[in-house]
């Protein structure tokens, strides 16, 4: 029997911090995580027309506006950052109705279109995966201990505990561990 590396069977899972929820909201934040554990994440400066902030928003994952504005890079910068790493790729969201919405804003206001393709990350789950999804995410949540509220650090969550649904099933054949990878900024 043939066997498979971790990393192909490790999907690349996405996260988007935004200024708020709603029609107005934008995103400021975007992180993934590769199947190898590798990670990029960066700020996102808002565009002149991007206006709107909740503070809500802000209490979650405590990025403030001013921090966003001095050091998030152009939208047109992320946008291809982004084309470059995931291009080809398929790439999956917990929030996909969400990080679809932020991710057109983002490539709108950079005047580009995706090179990737965004998908639920709830596809990738059969019933029983998704039953215990949330139990799963708090254990790997509890060992991981205190972890910022940021896309890359979410969408590690997010990966680790899809890897410890499929190692329950035998899916994967190991536990992963949890452990936390460099982040590529």
């Amino acid at each position: 029997m043939p066997t498979t590396s971790c990393a192909a069977t490790v999907p690349i899972v996405l996260d988007i911090e935004a200024s708020g929820f709603g029609r107005n909201s934008y995103p400021i934040e975007v992180g993934y995580v590769l199947p190898d554990g590798h990670a990029y994440c960066t700020l996102i400066r808002p565009a002149p027309d991007w206006t709107h902030w909740d503070a809500q928003a802000e209490a979650t994952h405590r990025i403030a506006r001013e921090i966003v504005v001095a050091r998030g890079l152009p939208v047109v910068e992320v946008a291809r950052n982004i084309n470059r790493h995931l291009a080809g790729q398929t790439v999956y969201s917990d929030g996909w109705a969400n990080d679809y919405s932020w991710l057109g804003t983002l490539f709108d206001a950079a005047e580009m279109s995706p090179s990737f393709r965004l998908e639920n990350l709830r596809a990738l789950l059969s019933e029983a995966q998704a039953d215990q999804w949330h139990t799963v995410k708090a254990q790997v949540t509890q060992e991981r201990g205190a972890q910022r509220h940021r896309a890359s650090a979410d969408a590690r969550l997010l990966q680790l505990t899809l890897q410890r649904l499929r190692a329950s099933e035998g899916t994967l054949g190991h536990r992963p561990a949890v452990t936390s990878m460099p982040t590529q900024r």
